[in-house]
C-alpha cells in the first residue's frame, strides 16, 4: 500500500500531469468565454440581421424540413391568455436540416480560431521581446557590484536606458582612470631617469652641452 501511494504521488507530481491539469482548467474557462461571446454578443446581432433579412427571430428558427409534421399550439396574448391556436412544426417528429446549429458551430469555430491566433501572436511577441531584452542585458556583463550600485541608485533591472547610461559612465571612468595611471607612470619614469641617469642619458646630456657651446 505504501508503494502504491508513493507511485501515485510521483505520478501526480510529474510535470506533464500538472501541465495537463492546467490545460484542462484553462480550456474549460476558455470554452465558457467563447460560449458567452457567441451566445450573448454575436448571436443577438446575427438574430437581428436575420430578422431584417429573412423575418426569422433567431438561429433556432432556421430549418429546412425534409419531412414536416405539425402540431397545434396555443396562441397567447400580452397578458398570457389563450386567444386561439396555430399549427407549428413538431420538431420531435419532423425530419429537418438545422441550419441554426450549423451556423452556431461555424461561429464558435471562427471565434476559437481567432482568439487562439491572437493569443499565440501576443505570446510570441512577448517571448521575442523578452529574449531580446535578456540578450541586451547580458551584453552589459553586469557584476554583483554593478547590481548593488544600480540598486542603490534606484535603477530597476528593466530600465535598460538607465543601465546603458550607467555602463557608459563606468566605461568612461575606467578610461579616465587608465589615462591617469599611464600619465602617472610616465611621470614616475621621468623622475626615476632624472634621479638615476643611465650612461646613454649622460652621453646625450654631454652631446647637447657641446652643441650648445659650439
Amino acid at each position: 500500500m505504501k508503494k502504491f501511494f508513493e507511485e501515485f504521488k510521483k505520478f501526480i507530481t510529474r510535470g506533464n500531469v500538472v501541465d495537463m491539469a492546467v490545460g484542462v482548467i484553462v480550456g474549460s474557462s476558455f470554452t465558457a468565454i467563447v460560449n458567452g461571446l457567441s451566445n450573448y454578443i454575436l448571436k443577438p446581432i446575427i438574430n437581428w440581421l436575420l430578422a431584417l433579412v429573412f423575418g426569422k427571430d433567431s438561429l433556432s428558427s432556421i430549418y429546412t424540413f425534409l419531412v414536416r409534421v405539425e402540431k397545434s399550439q396555443d396562441v397567447l396574448d400580452a397578458e398570457g391568455n389563450v386567444i386561439g391556436t396555430e399549427m407549428v412544426p413538431d420538431l420531435t417528429q419532423s425530419i429537418y436540416i438545422d441550419w441554426g446549429s450549423f451556423i452556431n458551430a461555424v461561429i464558435n469555430f471562427f471565434i476559437v480560431a481567432f482568439v487562439l491566433f491572437t493569443i499565440v501572436k501576443i505570446m510570441n511577441k512577448i517571448r521575442e521581446e523578452h529574449k531580446e531584452f535578456n540578450q541586451k542585458l547580458l551584453s552589459y556583463k553586469l557584476t554583483k557590484e554593478d547590481k548593488k550600485i544600480l540598486k542603490s541608485r534606484g535603477i530597476k533591472r528593466t530600465d535598460l536606458t538607465a543601465i546603458e547610461a550607467y555602463v557608459a559612465e563606468k566605461k568612461a571612468a575606467k578610461e579616465a582612470e587608465a589615462k591617469k595611471k599611464a600619465a602617472e607612470a610616465e611621470e614616475k619614469a621621468k623622475l626615476e631617469r632624472a634621479a638615476n641617469p643611465t650612461t646613454e642619458d649622460l652621453l646625450k646630456e654631454i652631446l647637447a652641452e657641446l652643441k650648445s657651446r659650439a
